[in-house]
């Protein structure tokens, strides 16, 4: 069920987290995390995540009635015109339009390998820091048929705002593993069968197009800067990288992570 409020002062609490949309590590703990724009709210009201409340310029709550129709929690959707939401928040809202969800339970080592049947493809990443980068990586892990994501100990959040925005909603559909250790995250994958490759630039020239990708397997990205640490570098089977012309010595990890899944994609039969 839908509640719709009209902003007349800031005391509810379900606004809270739009006024406090900054304090980043508060939602954590809170067990929340914010959607940005229309693709990516709508992306969450057809899931399976929960959803506590919108925000929002009131035409958008016609255009979601499709999504907001089957939902059975009760939401709070406080409407007020573009210009007092951005006053809100505290920055330009292009489309006028944000929710708070609930991030799922955290999923487990075995959950990642226990919903998701071979021939499985895993993404890990080590020492992003950049949540924008994060989502887009994420973004191409689901776009190549990726079915979870193993976050490193020193990697940013793949559930801050920027990171779920650059994602465009599909971390929604991953399996995501919040390792304490990745480097023995990995120990245990290559345990269980799945082969670590390293997307890595600082190899003995072994490319991409030589890995064989095609059984269970799990694709390691790592800082751009400084590319995957070595004490992960040393948990994988092996490290590629992709040939690239004189003169540019990395991609960005958004992109790297494209050409790697589409290879891997490529190799077993997807696109």
């Amino acid at each position: 069920m839908v509640h719709v409020h009209s902003i007349t002062s800031l005391d509810h609490p379900e606004l809270q987290p739009y006024l406090t949309m900054r304090l980043q590590e508060t939602h954590r703990a809170q067990g929340i995390f914010v959607a940005e724009g229309e693709k990516v709210v709508r992306r969450l009201l057809k899931s399976d995540l929960g959803v506590v409340s919108l925000l929002v310029h009131e035409p958008w709550l016609e255009k979601l009635q499709p999504w907001l129709a089957p939902r059975t929690e009760e939401i709070h959707a406080f409407v007020a015109p573009k210009a007092e939401l951005e006053k809100l928040v505290g920055y330009p809202m292009y489309q006028g339009l944000l929710a708070i969800g609930r991030i799922p339970a955290a999923a487990t080592f075995a959950d990642a390998l226990h919903r998701n049947p071979s021939p499985r493809l895993f993404v890990a990443v080590d020492g992003l820091g950049n949540a924008e980068n994060l989502g887009s990586l994420v973004r191409n892990a689901a776009a190549f048929g990726a079915q979870a994501l193993f976050v490193g100990e020193t990697c940013s959040s793949p559930w801050l705002r920027r990171a779920v925005r650059a994602s465009m909603g599909t971390i929604y559909d991953l399996t995501v593993v919040e390792a304490d250790s990745l480097a023995m995250t990995l120990q245990n994958l290559r345990l269980a069968g799945v082969r670590c490759v390293a997307a890595h630039l600082h190899t003995d020239r072994r490319t991409l197009a030589q890995a064989d990708l095609r059984g269970d397997c799990c694709v390691v990205f790592g800082n751009e800067g400084h590319g995957v640490s070595p004490a992960v570098l040393a948990a994988c089977d092996e490290a590629v990288l992709v040939p690239m012309a004189n003169g540019v010595d990395s991609l960005n990890v958004g992109a790297a992570a494209a050409v790697f899944l589409y290879e891997a994609a490529r190799q077993r039969g997807l696109v």
